[in-house]
This record gives structure tokens, sequence and C-alpha cells, in this order.
């Protein structure tokens, strides 16, 4: 598991790239909050604005996620789960302290991505409305 990137992987590279083409600019893999024991992939400091690209495997995507697992249930079942729990409890703790919290699966369209970060960095939608 070492191997396993926590930044920097592809569909983080992706968003970012086009977020930087449009002008916006983050901070990569930092605490919003200096308490908060967890680093958000991309972070709008101004704005209080946090963004998750979860992986599908290790947050256990409905879609992509494994349900079961051959080898060492015992361990990757509780592993998967507790990572669900601590994606809500982060999304509460954070939310708490004022922030929105957007998170995406890593098969999610990367413009329509992009798309929802804009409008909550800059609270204009794509067609120019205030949101």
């Amino acid at each position: 598991m070492q191997a396993n990137r926590s930044r920097d992987t592809k569909p983080e590279l992706r968003v970012r790239q086009r977020l930087h083409a449009r002008g916006l600019r983050y901070r990569v893999a930092v605490r919003p909050e200096p308490t908060l024991p967890r680093r958000a992939d991309i972070v709008f400091t101004r704005q209080r604005v946090v963004v998750f690209i979860d992986g599908c495997f290790w947050h256990g995507c409905p879609e992509h996620g494994r349900t079961s697992f051959s080898r060492n249930e015992t361990y990757w079942n509780p592993k998967i789960l507790r990572t669900k729990e601590r994606d809500q409890e982060v999304d509460g703790l954070l939310t708490s302290a004022g922030w929105t919290v957007l998170r995406f699966w890593e098969h999610d369209d990367v413009d329509a991505v992009v798309s929802a970060v804009e409008v909550a960095v800059r609270g204009v939608s794509s067609d120019g409305r205030v949101t």
C-alpha cells in the first residue's frame, strides 16, 4: 500500500490542470483547519472551499468499489467502512467550521467537476448567473 499515492493522482492532476487553466489558484494537499488531522486535495483558502477527489476502491464507491474480497476480508471491509465514516466526519467538521466541502469520485467527468468547483469558488455559473 506504500506505493499508493495520497496526492498528485491522475484524477487530481487533470482537475487541477483545468482549474489552473481557468485562472483559479489553490493550495494542494493542505489541512483546511490546523486542528483537523486530514488534508484536502485542493483548497481555496480565501473562499473557504475544499475539494476531495476520492478513489473508488479506497472510499467505497457504490458503482466501482469492491463489495467483497477473496482475501483478507476481515481487514478490507472494516478499513473501507472506516474510510467512509471518516469522510463523513471530516465533511461535518469542515462544514461546521464554515467551509464548503465538495467531494467527487475519481471517475466523475472532469469538466463537470471543474464547473462545479468554479461555481463554488467564484459564485458564478458557466452561463454567467450569480449563484
